[in-house]
């Protein structure tokens, strides 16, 4: 499942650099996050910073978001709450290289 952070980042007017500061932690910190493979709370903690959904952080070409449902690989996922997100983002996780 692809994210598109850098995309919102960039949509928001704002740099990986003031994206941090708001967050409160450092840059390096947060491109590592957000090249690496961020954990739920995480992208929590960005949608929040970035005031978006989560699901705002998901490739859009993959992911149609209509009250709550999300369209992955023409699988339809309904998402409620904290641990729908994450049993998703478990099942479509990319392995390290």
């Amino acid at each position: 499942m692809a994210l598109r952070i850098k995309e919102v980042i960039k949509e928001k007017g704002m740099t990986v650099q003031t994206l941090a500061d708001k967050m409160g932690i450092n840059r390096v910190g947060l491109s590592n996050h957000i090249n690496g493979n961020p954990s739920v709370a995480v992208l929590e903690k960005i949608a929040a910073a970035l005031e978006v959904p989560i699901q705002e952080l998901f490739e859009k070409e993959k992911n149609e978001n209509i009250n709550g449902y999300i369209e992955i690989e023409n699988e339809v996922f309904k998402i409620t709450s904290f641990q729908d997100m994450e049993n998703l983002l478990t099942r479509y996780k990319q392995p390290a290289k």
